[in-house]
């Protein structure tokens, strides 16, 4: 399968680019993650296959409008 094809495909189903669909899936894992677990920010970070926590927090913040600490501290 190409990556054009799996694109297009993917275009027609969920109305995301394949890149748009990842981030999604990557966020939904984050807030459950970042919801009901004790791993720090950075640990989820990497466990979700970020080299740097830092790429992990603008992506986050980019997508939700709250940064991962803050999404965590609202479930304190």
């Amino acid at each position: 399968m190409s990556q054009r094809y799996l694109n297009d495909l993917l275009r027609s189903l969920t109305g995301n680019t394949t890149q748009q669909y990842i981030q999604q899936k990557v966020i939904e894992k984050a807030k459950e993650l970042l919801s009901v677990s004790s791993l720090s920010v950075s640990e989820i970070a990497y466990q979700l296959g970020f080299e740097h926590p830092q790429s992990f927090s603008e992506l986050f913040k980019s997508k939700t409008h709250f940064s991962p600490t803050e999404f965590k501290k609202s479930f304190d």
